[in-house]
Order: C-alpha cells, then structure tokens, then sequence
C-alpha cells in the first residue's frame, strides 16, 4: 500500500475538493439534458439527485439544516432523501452555478473536516461520472488520498469486508492488502470502497 498522505495541510484537501465540484460543474454544465436523468451509483437516485444532495451546503443555514433535521427525526439519510427528492427539480444552470459556489468549496461536515468534505466531494463526483463512463473529475492526487482514507479504516466506513482481498489501482501504483486481487482504476476502486456496485456488476464484499 502507498503511504498514507499527512492530512495535517488542509488546504490542499480544500484546494482538491474546489476542484472536484469544478469539474463536475464543467462536466454537467456541457452534458446533454439527458444526462441529468441517468442512474447514478446511488441506488434510486439519478444524476440530478446526487448534486442536489452534495449542494445542501449552499442552499441550507444552520437554523434550516436543524428544522430539516428535526422534521426528518434526527436521521440524516432521511433528510438527505427528502432533499434531493425535493431539490432534484431545481434549473440545472442553478444546480451547476452551486457547485461552483466558494460556499460549498469552503464547507466541512461536522466533525469531519477537511479530509471527511474531501471524501464527500470525491465519492458524489465518482457517483455520477463513473456510470456515465466519463474520467475522474476529482485530482489524482485527492482519489489517492481518499484511496488511503478508506483503506485506513479497513472498509468501516461503509461496512466492507478486506478480509483476503488485495486492490491494485492500474492507472498508478497504488495498491493495499492481500488475498484475491481487484484491479481497477482509482475511481472504480474508491466507488467499490464506499460499498458501491459498479456498471459491469463488480462489488465489494460485505
């Protein structure tokens, strides 16, 4: 496995993750109005729901964030449902100039900080381009540093089991554990880490 990248310098995690949304915005901003309604990875969530749900930042104030929470339970994947459902039918010019918001650039999920927006602003991106067949629009060096955030926490953040499996990244040397190999580029792997299944049906076990 590669080293594991000191994320004690936030601001090129930052810098990485303004970058993420940039290139999402370019890349949907000059897509056909049918790509806005393709699958994403997320199971039942099209394109348009992912960049509604990773633009809450923009359009929420903490007080509105806290009615949405408590209207929601207090369960976040609840709320996150209920928004991009909502937030889904906005015009996709005003859902492309949020991804380029300094705001959403700025933001941090609580309690995670850099690394934890870093990771976000990753795995969405990777959730709509990777079904769309299109590159990585995240920087190599953030889909290595996320590779590393992941494979650090042995697959706990999503519930995946390592045991006896070896990733390899083809597209750099990037590579972690031992057992039964799965090669795939660094995007594919990182969706695989965040307990994705990928177009061609590969997953990682739970």
């Amino acid at each position: 496995m590669t080293g594991t990248r000191d994320d004690g310098d936030t601001s090129d995690l930052q810098a990485w993750v303004a970058r993420t949304y940039e290139g999402l915005a370019d890349l949907l901003g000059s897509a056909p109005a049918g790509t806005w309604d393709a699958a994403s990875l997320c199971a039942g969530w099209q394109v348009r729901h992912v960049v509604a749900h990773v633009t809450m930042p923009v359009r929420m104030t903490p007080a509105t964030f806290g009615a949405e929470m408590a209207a929601a339970g207090g369960d976040f994947d609840r709320l996150s449902d209920t928004v991009a459902a909502r937030d889904a039918s906005l015009p996709t010019d005003e859902l492309v100039a949020q991804l380029r918001s300094p705001q959403l650039h700025a933001w941090q999920p609580p309690g995670g900080g850099a690394a934890g927006a870093l990771s976000h602003a990753v795995i969405h991106s990777l959730d709509v381009t990777v079904p769309l067949g299109a590159p990585a629009v995240a920087p190599a060096e953030a889909l290595t540093a996320v590779l590393d955030q992941l494979a650090a926490a042995e697959g706990g953040f999503f519930g995946i089991d390592l045991t006896d499996v070896r990733l390899e990244a083809d597209d750099t040397g990037w590579s972690r554990g031992n057992g039964t190999t799965v090669r795939a580029d660094s995007g594919a792997l990182v969706a695989l880490l965040s307990g994705r299944t990928l177009p061609d049906g590969r997953a990682l076990p739970r």
